[in-house]
């Protein structure tokens, strides 16, 4: 089974149960803002964790944020590919020694570019993805990949994008997930309010490409990980 975990209520999984599905997989969606219990990393064949409009340092407001940290940390020593996204890889690098900026000068919001490096595209998350490709950011604060990390992607305006912690532990900066309700909603509760669905519209075609490959590639990896 893979676990999403949602930590905010306004960030939900969007594309990714749709592949899930199409993987022949169940899942669960577990809601850290609701307090839900997590289970046993270790049983898991892989974990998501989703973004949040909160910082990973708003442990004060948003308790719960620890304890998806340190499941974090169990997951990753369990050997449980795991995949955290804007929010999600803001607290596995802070989990695992690295640095979170809050805020950021390397904030991002809209459609942006994203470019591999040689350790990113020979890796297996990025298989089948242009070396400069098209995805969705919406951050304020950024990560720093812990030392004993590859750091697999930046931007011309974000210098870490996608790091890789051991085998199967990725944290990516942007939102491969989104879809056009998410956001649609998105732009209607940033301050101040803002279009984002219309660049989002204009490079959809490639959004979904490259966003598509990258959450099926960790699908895959999954699967070819935990079960022989």
């Amino acid at each position: 089974m893979f676990l999403i975990i949602q930590n905010d209520r306004k960030c939900p999984p969007g594309s990714i149960t749709s592949l899930l599905e199409a993987a022949g997989q169940t899942y669960r969606c577990a809601h850290a803002y609701a307090q839900e219990p997590l289970p046993d990393p270790a049983s898991l064949t892989g974990v998501i964790v989703l973004g949040g409009e909160m910082g990973a340092h708003d442990t004060v407001r948003f308790p719960y944020l620890e304890t998806v940290g340190d499941f974090m940390v169990r997951s990753h020593e369990a050997g449980t590919p795991l995949l955290g996204i804007c929010l999600g890889g803001q607290l596995l690098a802070k989990v695992t020694g690295g640095v979170v900026s809050s805020p950021s000068p390397h904030g991002e919001q809209g459609i942006c570019r994203v470019l591999l490096n040689d350790a990113g595209a020979a890796d297996p998350l990025f298989s089948g993805v242009d070396r400069e490709f098209v995805t969705f950011q919406l951050h304020n604060d950024s990560f720093t990949p812990p030392a004993a990390a590859a750091l697999l992607a930046a931007s011309p305006v974000c210098p870490a994008q996608a790091f890789r912690l051991g085998a199967t532990t990725y944290g990516v900066q942007f939102h491969p997930e989104v879809d056009h309700a998410i956001v649609s909603s998105w732009g209607r509760i940033s301050t101040p309010p803002c279009d984002l669905l219309t660049g989002f519209r204009s490079q959809e075609e490639a959004f979904r490409a490259s966003s598509t490959a990258i959450l099926s590639n960790f699908i895959s990896l999954a699967l070819a990980t935990r079960i022989p």
